[in-house]
C-alpha cells in the first residue's frame, strides 16, 4: 500500500493561524444535554453509530457506582448497548455487548470467579472505551482489556469483536480478539510502554486498507496500519503526535479533506481541560492543530459548588470533558458524545453528554 511508504524525518506540530473573528472547531459545538444516565452506574465511554434501523446505537462502558471511577474502570468495566429514536435521546438499555473474562470481589483485589474466555491465553478484566465502527456488512467494536488490575496498568491491549447485527452476537476478531498490543522491538517510540496500547480511533483509509489510532507511551498517539479489518495490524515506529504533554482518547475522522484526531488536552498546550482538533494531509504527521472543544462550563451554565465531581480534582474550577466519539452524517460531524468526571447536575454518578455541530 502505497500510503504505507513514510518519510521518517522530523515535523514539527504549528498551530494554525486563526485570526480573532475566525471560530475555532471548538466553537462549532452547541450543548445538548445528557446522553446516557444510568441509575447506579458510572457512565464513561459513549460511541454512537446510525443503524440501519433508522436508530442511534450507543456503545458504553459502564460499572457499578459504588466503585468509583477508578478502580472500577479497570477491574468492572462492561461495554453497553443504548439504543434512541435521535441523536439527541432519550437512549435506553439494550444490552450488554462485552463483558470481562474474570470477576473481582467489589474492592478490585482478586478474582472471584475463573476466566471464561483469554486474550493470549491470559484472562483480561473490564473491557472498556469502546469504539463503533461498521465496515461493510461487519459491525467492529474496538475496546480495550488489561490482564492485572493495577493503576493505570502497563498491560493495556486493543481488542475487536466483530458481528452482523448492532444487538449481537459478537464474536471476537481472529482466534481470541487480541489485535494491538505494545511493541516487542526495543528500538520502537512505544517499547515496553508505562501505559501499554488503549483508546483505540479506528478510520477507514479512503484508498483502501485501514488505520487503527492509539494512545500510548508519555500519552502521545500511535498509529497501526492493516490490510483487512481483523488484522494483523502494523504499527509504525513513531508516535503521530510530537506533543509534550499529555492527550487521550483520540477520535478519527476525515474532515475538510484532511485525516483528523479529536483528543483531549489534559495539561494545557492550548487550554487545560478542552479539546484539540489534530490535522494532517497523510494521517501518518499530524502537523496542525486548533481547539476541538471548550470545556463544559463554556458550553452550559454550571454551579460548580452543585456540581458532583466523581473524577478530577475536587477544587477544579472547570468541568472537563472526556473521550470525544462523533457521530458523521453524510460524512460530516453532527454530533459528539462526552464523558465527564463531573456531574453537573449533581448526581451520584458520572453520566454522559452530547454536543451537536452548528452548521
Amino acid at each position: 500500500m502505497k500510503y504505507i511508504l513514510l518519510s521518517l524525518c522530523a515535523f514539527f506540530i504549528v498551530p494554525n493561524g486563526f485570526s480573532q473573528n475566525e471560530k475555532s472547531f471548538a466553537d462549532k459545538w452547541a450543548f445538548v444535554g445528557k446522553a446516557v444516565e444510568e441509575p447506579g452506574y458510572t457512565i464513561w465511554g459513549t460511541s454512537p453509530i446510525l443503524g440501519d434501523d433508522g436508530k442511534v446505537h450507543l456503545f458504553v462502558a459502564r460499572w457499578p457506582g459504588e466503585l468509583k471511577v477508578d478502580p472500577g474502570w479497570r477491574t468492572h468495566s462492561e461495554i453497553a448497548h443504548y439504543v434512541g429514536d435521535s441523536p439527541e435521546g432519550p437512549f435506553v438499555f439494550s444490552d450488554v455487548a462485552i463483558k470481562g473474562d474474570i470477576e473481582t470481589d467489589k474492592e478490585g483485589k482478586a478474582p472471584c470467579n475463573p476466566a471464561i474466555h483469554k486474550v493470549k491465553n491470559r484472562a483480561v478484566y473490564a473491557p472498556h472505551n469502546p469504539a463503533i465502527h461498521k465496515v461493510d456488512s461487519l459491525y467492529a467494536l474496538f475496546y480495550i482489556v488489561n490482564d492485572g488490575i493495577e493503576e493505570h496498568p502497563s498491560n493495556q491491549y486493543i481488542c475487536l469483536s466483530v458481528s452482523e447485527s448492532l444487538y449481537g452476537p459478537w464474536k471476537k476478531a481472529g482466534e481470541d480478539g487480541l489485535v494491538l498490543k505494545p511493541p516487542r522491538n526495543k528500538d520502537y517510540w512505544n517499547y515496553k510502554a508505562s501505559n501499554g496500547v488503549n483508546n483505540p480511533a479506528f478510520l477507514q483509509h479512503p484508498d483502501g486498507g485501514y488505520f487503527l489510532y492509539f494512545k500510548s507511551e508519555k500519552a502521545r498517539m500511535g498509529l497501526a496500519v492493516a490490510e483487512n479489518i481483523e488484522g494483523p495490524y502494523v504499527q509504525m515506529p513513531f508516535p503521530v503526535t510530537a506533543n509534550d504533554r499529555n492527550i487521550e482518547d483520540g477520535y478519527a475522522f476525515m474532515y475538510k479533506g484532511k485525516f483528523a484526531l479529536l483528543t483531549t488536552d489534559n495539561h494545557g498546550i492550548i487550554e487545560a481541560g478542552g479539546g484539540i482538533l489534530w490535522t494532517s494531509d497523510d494521517g501518518i504527521h499530524f502537523d496542525t492543530y486548533e481547539k476541538g472543544f471548550h470545556r463544559i462550563n463554556d458550553y452550559t451554565d454550571v454551579d460548580m459548588k452543585k456540581a458532583a465531581v466523581h473524577y478530577g480534582p475536587q477544587n477544579r474550577s472547570y468541568a472537563k470533558f472526556e473521550r470525544p466519539q462523533i457521530v458523521l452524517k453524510d460524512g460530516k460531524p453532527a454530533y459528539v458524545y462526552l464523558p465527564s468526571g463531573t456531574n453537573i447536575y449533581g448526581g451520584d454518578c458520572t453520566v454522559s453528554y452530547v454536543l451537536k455541530f452548528k452548521k
